[in-house]
């Protein structure tokens, strides 16, 4: 019987609003045998989806996908495989983590400087089961007190990059992320490179031990898909992919909306930093 896997969910322990329970059911019913669960900037729901994951048998990878920026764009690094007891891992996405509840503070601070004084950081922290607070969290407070009619409104209006309420978060290049990653013997992968558009830095990515590219992605064309195909042919890079679910704040997708067949997980345990 042929395999599939989903490795790129994530749960309400980042931005999503699914919970490791319901990403299992959503899993089993989608005829998954394989996930990764991988959260922005924190492991925290790791654990608890392996555990619900047992009802089913499937199987769970320990992902992450940290946040990176460079060139004044957001690069996205996925980790898989890697030691989620690494210390010094550990203590880099901890400083993310408190970097993110400061940066949601002064967000809070510049929104009420524009008259938004009811919004709160217990109120914004109670969106996620961990400290990977985020601005989706804060857009949809936004949007459930009025001040905006859509979630992408809240970004225009004030979180995006050139936005008010604007305030940068920690500063990591993509060539840091990947050694995070491999020195907890882990695949560093870069995330959905279709949306992030840093195609001519992929030679000194992988230089840097870039180990795969994200090519199976949720409303590729079929152009694109076999663009990046090619790319990762070119580099010796792995191809893996997922459906980017975030529960309900991602309508357009779901968990094993893009279903990849099990062999590529294989290649992926394969290339595990020893």
């Amino acid at each position: 019987m042929t395999r599939f896997a989903d490795l790129h969910i994530h749960t309400h322990f980042s931005d999503s609003t699914s919970s490791p329970e319901e990403v299992v059911e959503q899993a089993h019913d989608n005829g998954l045998s394989c996930i990764a669960i991988a959260d922005h900037d924190t492991v925290e729901g790791v654990g608890p989806t392996i555990e619900a994951a047992k009802k089913y048998d499937i199987e769970v990878l320990p992902a992450i996908e940290l946040s990176s920026e460079i060139n004044g764009k957001d690069v996205h690094i996925l980790g898989y495989l890697f030691d989620c007891g690494n210390a010094e891992f550990l203590g880099r996405i901890r400083r993310m983590q408190d970097s993110r509840m400061t940066r949601m503070k002064e967000m809070i601070g510049k929104l009420k400087e524009l008259g938004i004084d009811n919004i709160s950081s217990e109120e914004v922290n109670g969106l996620t089961q961990s400290d990977s607070v985020g601005r989706p969290h804060l857009a949809a407070l936004l949007q459930e007190k009025g001040w905006v009619k859509t979630q992408q409104m809240a970004f225009n209006k004030y979180l995006a990059d050139d936005a008010p309420a604007f305030v940068p978060k920690f500063k990591q290049t993509p060539y840091e992320a990947i050694d995070l990653i491999r020195k907890a013997g882990g695949v560093a992968v870069l995330a959905h490179p279709m949306l992030t558009r840093v195609d001519e830095l992929i030679k000194s990515l992988v230089d840097a031990g870039l180990g795969g590219l994200e090519v199976y992605y949720p409303g590729n064309f079929d152009s694109v898909t076999q663009f990046y195909e090619g790319l990762a042919k070119k580099y010796g890079l792995l191809a893996t992919g997922g459906s980017d679910a975030h529960g309900n704040i991602k309508k357009h997708t779901y968990i094993g909306k893009i279903k990849i067949p099990y062999e590529l997980v294989e290649k992926l345990k394969s290339a595990c930093v020893s």
